[in-house]
């Protein structure tokens, strides 16, 4: 097995960091049988790859061994992206090499230079992915993974763009769908979790990407989300307390309860006057 260095990792802030050590922790809970996790997307450009790598060093940090599959053999960007390069200079072989009986699945595996990290790449691009997809050789591929590694990530093409996100899901343990805010119509999300479940794929969540902090707020995100369903332990603000007793039952006032005493009174007094 060859080695590719990770030219372009991305920079990890704390708040990327935080939000992949709860992804992290949301698949945990799952089961320990969610070993083999597909990644999609309604359309083009919203992040899926870039949240599938991330998880996978996340993973990696818990020393968990990862193999990312990308089989995104219409349009893959994440040799370039990565900036992924053979130690040797030679080609980076992937996913087409194999399913099109060129390559073993050991030829076109890569180790990286970040530890317990291994990545099978798209390869070229393909006129005819979807069937190579069908093959024998892409069921064999998940099978000799989830018995090597720990967890398999699997980044597809958007499932409302091409239909091999929907073949893939039927090999996977369950599917996250990558949304980005405000990208797409809930129309278009909404149908590509319907697609899924269609193929026979497990949906496990949704991840919400690229959201817009200036608009959310780090502070008010967490204070609203902890004080909404912890009410002050976590020090959410006063109004928030009181969502956090009318979420769990406490009855509100009716308005229309206290109408008729103030009546009432109302008129007794001008009774007293008269």
């Amino acid at each position: 097995m060859k080695t590719v260095t990770i030219g372009n990792p991305g920079n990890v802030s704390y708040a990327l960091r935080e939000a992949m050590r709860t992804l992290k922790t949301n698949i945990k809970f799952s089961g320990d049988d969610v070993k083999v996790i597909m990644f999609t997307s309604a359309a083009p450009n919203e992040g899926k790859s870039s949240t599938t790598f991330n998880l996978a060093r996340s993973l990696t940090e818990s020393g968990k061994n990862v193999l990312i599959i990308d089989t995104d053999m219409r349009k893959s960007v994440m040799v370039a992206r990565l900036q992924a390069a053979t130690e040797d200079g030679t080609e980076i072989l992937g996913l087409s090499h194999y399913l099109s009986g060129q390559q073993t699945i050991d030829d076109t595996t890569y180790r990286t230079d970040i530890e317990n990290l291994y990545i099978m790449f798209a390869g070229p691009s393909v006129p005819n992915p979807t069937e190579l997809l069908e093959k024998k050789y892409f069921s064999k591929l998940i099978k000799n993974a989830r018995d090597c590694f720990d967890y398999v990530l699997v980044d597809t093409a958007p499932i409302g763009a091409a239909i091999d996100a929907a073949i893939v899901a039927r090999h996977c343990d369950g599917t996250i769908l990558v949304v980005a805010q405000d990208a797409e119509p809930s129309k278009s999300i909404l149908a590509a979790k319907n697609q899924i479940e269609a193929s026979g794929g497990k949906i496990l969540g949704v991840v919400l990407n690229k959201v817009n902090m200036g608009k959310v707020g780090y502070g008010k995100y967490y204070g609203g989300y902890y004080g909404k369903y912890y009410g002050s332990y976590y020090g959410a603000e006063k109004e928030e307390h009181k969502k956090h007793f009318r979420l769990f039952g406490r009855r509100k006032k009716d308005p229309n309860a206290v109408k008729p005493r103030k009546e009432k009174k109302a008129k007794k007094v001008k009774a007293e006057k008269q």
